[in-house]
């Protein structure tokens, strides 16, 4: 299993992510840039001191399970060419997974087993970021199933409407060589 940073995107425009998400006002601070609307899906760029981080990020349609208070959910991929990263792909689930648990993602006829660290979700390895990736460019929904630390089951459902025009649009604003 690779090691993965706590989050997928710098912790400061992450903040600021949410608080657009919520409608606040965002912080100054490494504030991200939108690169584009499209439909279910929104493309940004922000910088960070060793060159530029893009991501594009959805919110689900629907959310399932028996829990009163959840925090912001999101699906995210993220490529990061000061690290020669490209196309990680992580959820954040809006609360702690239970330890030692697995995030099962079914795209189309497709399904994807995530490790967890905390809040999020990831895949194990970058021959599976390209093919869950690939797979959501290409569907129309996504469904993640997951369990908090105090054993709530979830069940969160996202479009994919936009996400490879999404997924266009942070390539070509980081120069990703891989799509």
């Amino acid at each position: 299993m690779r090691h993965r940073p706590t989050s997928p995107i710098p912790t400061a425009a992450l903040a600021v992510l949410l608080a657009l998400a919520a409608g606040a006002p965002p912080a100054a601070a490494a504030e991200p840039r939108l690169i584009g609307s499209f439909r279910d899906w929104d493309a940004y760029r922000v910088e960070e001191e060793t060159g530029p981080v893009c991501f594009m990020s959805s919110m689900p349609k629907k959310q399932e399970g028996d829990f009163s208070r959840r925090g912001d959910v999101f699906a995210l991929v993220t490529h990061r060419p000061s690290d020669r990263s490209w196309n990680v792909v992580s959820f954040v689930a809006g609360y702690s997974y239970a330890a030692d648990t697995e995030v099962s993602v079914k795209v189309g006829s497709q399904e994807f087993r995530l490790f967890t660290d905390g809040d999020t979700a990831w895949t194990r390895d970058d021959g599976a970021d390209r093919s869950l990736v690939q797979a959501i460019r290409q569907a129309a929904s996504m469904v993640v199933r997951g369990t908090s630390s105090r054993g709530t089951r979830t069940v969160d459902t996202y479009s994919l409407a936009g996400s490879s025009a999404a997924f266009q649009a942070i390539s070509q604003a980081c120069g990703a060589e891989r799509g």
